[in-house]
């Protein structure tokens, strides 16, 4: 079951993504946009803005607040 990260836009998350070699990744990001199936995000752990395939998104929770 895909997940409906459009309802997050706005938020920050931590999601589990599965990247085009096959490695699953744990990253907690904020949602920019989500667009043509792809999703802008700020990866706070890169801390740069990436651009993710949101049919890869395997999950998504809403995290309350960001620790630098």
């Amino acid at each position: 079951m895909p997940v409906n990260i459009e309802k997050y836009v706005g938020q920050s998350v931590e999601i589990i993504y599965e990247d085009s070699k096959g490695r699953f990744t744990q990253r907690t990001v904020a949602v920019f946009s989500v667009r043509g199936g792809k999703v802008r995000v700020l990866d706070w752990g890169k801390r740069a803005f990436r651009t993710l395939s949101a049919s890869r998104i395997l999950g998504a929770t809403p995290v309350k607040h960001h620790a630098s």
